[in-house]
């Protein structure tokens, strides 16, 4: 395991210290959690943005392809 630094605003810092408090867990377990969530968020956000592209087209995404091999 690694150790980084990381600064926090004054804010940040108190509300992960109610975090630590309420949860009865450590500081360390509870950011190694939030960016463990973080990590997995975004790789499974990663293709959202092209998921379902072509759904609102009339075409036909076989046909187009086949279109556009004839060009090579």
């Amino acid at each position: 395991m690694s150790r980084i630094l990381v600064d926090l605003t004054d804010a940040q810092v108190e509300e992960l210290a109610a975090l630590v408090k309420a949860e009865h867990r450590s500081r360390a377990a509870i950011i190694r959690e939030a960016i463990e969530h973080y990590i997995t968020e975004r790789k499974r956000s990663a293709g959202a943005e092209v998921f379902g592209l072509w759904k609102e087209r009339q075409v036909d995404g076989v046909a187009y392809q086949r279109e556009l091999r004839e060009e090579w």
